[in-house]
């Protein structure tokens, strides 16, 4: 069989599972829309939320950022996964005692404000359309990838499909979508990986394989990649070049941006009580640990393949692949001295270099570059759209869900039927995907986890802190946390269009940290302002401090509070 025919098998396949479970979940109501009735079970749930949790941004750019750059994309591994253990302890045992349905839902009954409600709307839609983005792109990638379309046509059909199984199945149906996708993903990065561990290293397992030594030469492949590095004019692969404040700031952004994204808080909503709330969260960092402790292999490997398959090698006897990518404009050859041959260098070489390759392509190009069988690139290209629509389908949840249950419903129109509110929620979801389509087709930055890591600072400076006072502390008033979540997100979503759209220069840097670790200054404000606001301000109603108390109390973590 051809390639298209392996890659056709794959997808069709794939999205008929997809949409044949997508029809039989369709939700009935709103409970089932936004909470799938809140009665996943926790290994099904761990299962969705790890699908949920691995975007286009973890399957497709955090291995080719780690290709590229080697060390300094540690900070996504370090962050990401950290901040989920952060998410699972600190935040959402407790917010599903609450049992409410959404992030602005909690903040409105909490604070016992329409004012903190709207605020949580408003940073929610922030949140997710920022990261939706990163989505939407990595979408494109693949479908002009896979059928040789341009990235923005790959956009506009992924939205087309996100709308139809997301719109119609709400949460009851992206839960049981999802766990087909990671079934898909876990397959699809892993078995690729085997194969290139085993043609590079001679070992079956990655991550062996990267402390290993090369099959070619018997040289550790981690210093086969230092020395590869090093003679072509970059920085030894084990180093970073971030400054280590850059590097801290970047890694804690997106520690406490994980575990304030909303997308995920809800899925820990769908299972049936607290208890079950830590037995998911067991199983979801198992089945992310699969895919993360791969992602260096990967990528290592990626890298090595790379500069062996196209570095010196004269353009008219490139490998069939290259061409493929160069169609779609995500690999080009710029013969700057005119000999006919392709050269990649680094910054400290005086030769100019020729290769030019979007790092977010790395991984789809990278089982081309080690020759493996079309029915393996088959099986990552559907692991690759598994992976950019199950997160894609989670952000639109929660953002059709704050328009509305929580504007709507909550606070324009309490009158509103459950019909109606679902009906508003699909509509929402058709307008959300339409701006999130378009700013896929023109990103704020063509690598899909810088793009995702602006929402992560997002996240930390808004509803971190907030969530994390609200359940924490007594004494915090609607107005500490109104004006925190206001103060945190505007200094961060300033800073981030300030040097992402505005023509901000690196030498305006705060203390030097880039737009992508801002948001860690953004949550120390957002705690500051909060603390001084609640000082000077009433304290909150009895009945509310009791309701905090409520759900520290252990004796009862196995059922859902009704407060």
């Amino acid at each position: 069989m051809s390639q298209g025919a392996w890659n056709a098998v794959f997808i069709i396949a794939s999205f008929a599972a997809y949409i044949v479970i997508a029809i039989r979940s369709r939700a009935g109501s709103t409970k089932e829309y936004y909470t799938a009735g809140s009665g996943v079970s926790p290994l099904a749930n761990g299962m969705a939320t790890a699908a949920d949790w691995m975007s286009a941004a973890t399957f497709i750019s955090m291995a080719g950022g780690i290709a590229v750059a080697g060390y300094d994309a540690s900070r996504f591994l370090m962050g990401w996964t950290g901040g989920f253990v952060l998410l699972t302890t600190l935040m959402v045992p407790y917010l599903r005692k609450f049992n409410k349905s959404t992030v602005p839902d909690f903040l409105g009954d909490r604070f016992y404000s329409k004012g903190a409600r709207l605020v949580g709307v408003i940073c929610a839609i922030f949140i997710c359309m920022t990261y939706i983005m990163g989505q939407m792109r990595g979408v494109g990638v693949v479908f002009s990838n896979l059928f040789e379309l341009s990235v923005p046509m790959g956009v506009i059909i992924g939205a087309a499909i996100v709308f139809f199984y997301a719109g119609l199945g709400g949460m009851k149906g992206i839960t049981y979508t999802q766990v087909a996708q990671y079934c898909v993903m876990a397959f699809a990065y892993t078995i690729p990986a085997i194969f290139a561990a085993l043609a590079l290293t001679g070992n079956i397992v990655p991550q062996l394989g990267l402390i290993g030594n090369a099959v070619e030469d018997g040289v550790p492949i981690l210093e086969k990649i230092n020395n590869i590095n090093t003679e072509l004019g970059f920085s030894e692969y084990t180093k970073g070049n971030l400054t280590k404040m850059n590097m801290f700031f970047i890694t804690a952004a997106l520690m406490v941006g994980t575990a304030g994204l909303p997308h995920v808080i809800v899925r820990f909503f769908t299972v049936k009580n607290v208890k079950s709330v830590r037995q998911s969260a067991c199983w979801t960092l198992a089945f992310i640990a699969v895919i993360y402790l791969t992602a260096p292999a990967v990528g290592v490997f990626a890298r090595i393949n790379l500069i062996d398959s196209l570095h010196n090698t004269p353009y008219t006897a490139v490998p069939e692949w290259f061409s493929k990518f160069e169609k779609t404009g995500q690999m080009t050859f710029e013969d700057k001295n005119g000999d006919g041959i392709i050269q990649y260098f680094g910054p400290e070489k005086d030769q100019p270099n020729e290769l030019t390759f979007g790092t977010d392509i790395m991984v789809m190009a990278s089982p081309y570059m080690a020759d493996l069988s079309p029915w393996i690139i088959g099986l990552l290209m559907a692991g690759c759209i598994a992976a950019a629509l199950s997160t894609a389908a989670g952000l639109l949840l929660v953002i059709s869900t704050s328009i509305s249950h929580d504007l709507m419903k909550k606070i324009i129109n309490p009158g509103l039927s459950d019909k109606q509110e679902v009906t508003s929620a699909r509509l929402a979801s058709l307008g959300a995907l339409i701006v999130a389509a378009y700013f896929g087709i023109n990103p704020p930055s063509s690598f899909v986890a810088k793009t995702v890591a602006f929402a992560f600072g997002l996240a930390a400076s808004s509803f971190f802190p907030t969530l994390l006072m609200g359940i924490f502390s007594k004494r915090m008033n609607k107005w500490g946390a109104i004006c925190g979540m206001m103060a945190g997100i505007t200094f961060t979503l300033a800073y981030i269009v300030y040097f992402q759209f505005c023509g901000g220069t690196p030498e305006q840097y705060l203390f030097g940290i880039t737009p992508e670790g801002i948001g860690f200054i953004g949550m120390i404000i957002n705690f500051v302002v909060a603390a001084i606001v609640c000082a000077v301000t009433p304290k909150p109603p009895v009945e509310i401090q009791a309701m905090v108390e409520n759900i520290h109390i252990p004796r009862d973590a196995g059922e859902a509070s009704d407060h």
